[in-house]
């Protein structure tokens, strides 16, 4: 099957717009077709992937094939901080296949000297162009916070929303049985968590500030299935 009749397109750079999405195979992203996206188209084809999903209507994939494909090398467009919650699959609730995102998952979404080399790995380095910190709603770890939670390891991890918790502005109950504002302590969080990323990262500072790098935030309602930019 050839580039037009896979995608129904004419040429290399609407392929190139198409991304993540494949209308009847595997299709393995190379250098070229990312090359030929803009930040904002890569951050564009991400929500539409979720649409998708939301619509029931995934792209068919040919698994193998696209294990296969890039079995050899990868030129992944995006690179994702998402949470370690397992309702929270960026690859299923974006409709994105395989070698076309990095995802690194930690609980809450939190940042940390670790996951930041690994997205100036995934962008300075292997060329992604997109890093977008998704936090969810009913988040454990944003519950976990609130109430102070301290279990070995986990405690200096939850330490980290403590700022966001104090940032968040909202009016009603501020505890963990209230849902509406764990959201907005999670979304909060996300804002903060792409500052931080600027504020430590001068290699993705400097990429961003050449367009070459957009770094964004989101949140995913696990009752809707929708992805959102915060």
């Amino acid at each position: 099957m050839d580039r037009r009749s896979l995608f129904g397109l004419s040429a290399v750079g609407a392929m190139a717009v198409a991304g993540f999405a494949s209308a009847a195979s595997a299709q393995v992203l190379t250098a070229e077709m990312r090359d030929k996206l803009t930040p904002e188209q890569i951050v564009d084809l991400i929500l539409k992937g979720n649409a998708r999903f939301v619509a029931g209507k995934p792209q068919p994939r040919d698994w193998l094939a696209e294990q296969r494909g890039t079995a050899g090398g990868q030129h992944p467009a995006a690179m994702f901080l998402s949470c370690v919650d397992s309702r929270a699959p960026v690859e299923v609730i974006c409709d994105i296949g395989i070698g076309q995102a990095f995802n690194a998952r930690v609980a809450g979404n939190a940042v940390n000297d670790d996951m930041l080399g690994s997205m100036e790995f995934a962008t300075a380095l292997s060329g992604a162009k997109v890093v977008m910190v998704m936090g969810h709603s009913a988040c454990g770890a944003i519950k976990g916070a609130i109430d102070g939670a301290r279990l070995g390891n986990l405690t200096l991890l939850l330490a980290r929303f403590m700022n966001a918790i104090d940032a968040t502005e909202y009016a009603g109950a501020r505890t963990s049985k209230n849902p509406e504002f764990v959201d907005a302590v999670g979304r909060t969080h996300v804002k903060m968590s792409v500052q931080l990323i600027r504020e430590r990262s001068p290699v993705m500072r400097d990429l961003e500030a050449q367009k070459k790098l957009l770094i964004v935030g989101s949140f995913y309602d696990l009752k809707s299935g929708r992805v959102e930019l915060v």
